[in-house]
């Protein structure tokens, strides 16, 4: 049996206000029998906490984004980590760096992602990272704290992800592997160990090949394993079994009840 775990999606969305709840009704057809809903600020901290609490197939995580890296005060820390000790949280983030939109300054986004890096080794909590266009400042950093987690969407080259591989960090895709452009990450993908790949969508973001263009949810992770399996040049079956043996251990879900 094919199982999807998709370890890395945003059903919080207001894109999936009119029909979040046949949305997400729909996964079980489709064979997703798990899905971590992450956040990017405090709203939806507490949205993806709520969505856990719902679905019995959902786990969420709590953090600030690098675009809204400006709003990490002390207050927001500590809601942050109140949530990340409720059962449902199983991660700290997203958090990073983000020098593609720069909506928040460098040295901000810099000094939030240390906080919350930092709170996530007090609280030992895997962290899920967003790195975009700050490759060396994110693993530099990264190495200054030496978390557990997912480095997500990775979209960095295969000696990006040997280093992150060293440091026993996990690396998720999402449908940008199946771009036409997508050399750079397939050539990642091919480096990573079985025992280290995650799949994701980043939904409702990065609708995979052949759904350009559509809102993306997690029915459409096949195309998403079909192209990672390919570049491992293994079966689709053998990576989702991977994957989500993964997912399910960064995450720690096996050992957590809700």
């Amino acid at each position: 049996m094919e199982r999807y775990f998709d370890s890395h999606a945003h059903y919080d969305d207001n894109r999936f206000d009119a029909d979040r709840e046949t949305v997400i009704a729909s996964l079980h057809q489709a064979g997703v029998l798990a899905v971590m809903n992450a956040a990017s600020d405090l709203p939806s901290s507490r949205a993806a906490l709520e969505l856990a609490r719902r679905y019995p197939f959902f786990w969420a995580s709590a953090g600030i984004h690098p675009h809204d890296a400006d709003t990490l005060d002390d207050a927001a820390l500590e809601e942050i980590a109140a949530l990340c000790r409720e059962p449902e949280v199983v991660a700290l983030g997203e958090i990073g760096l983000d020098y593609y939109y720069d909506r928040s300054e460098r040295e901000v986004q810099r000094q939030a992602f240390r906080r919350q890096l930092a709170l996530a080794c007090e609280l030992d909590i895997p962290v899920v990272i967003h790195s975009r266009d700050a490759a060396a400042d994110t693993l530099e950093i990264v190495r200054e704290y030496h978390p557990r987690g997912v480095v997500h969407c990775f979209s960095y080259s295969a000696e990006q992800a040997r280093e992150y591989l060293a440091l026993g960090m996990y690396l998720g895709f999402t449908g940008v592997v199946t771009f036409p452009n997508a050399k750079k990450p397939l050539e990642a993908a091919a480096v990573v160990p079985l025992d280290r790949i995650l799949i994701e969508t980043d939904c409702p973001y990065l609708a995979p090949a052949p759904y350009r263009g559509r809102r993306c949810d997690s029915t459409m992770l096949h195309a998403t394993a079909d192209a990672l399996a390919a570049a491992k040049g293994i079966s689709r079956q053998e990576l989702l079994d991977a994957a989500w043996d993964n997912a399910m251990r960064v995450y720690g879900i096996a050992n957590r009840t809700k």
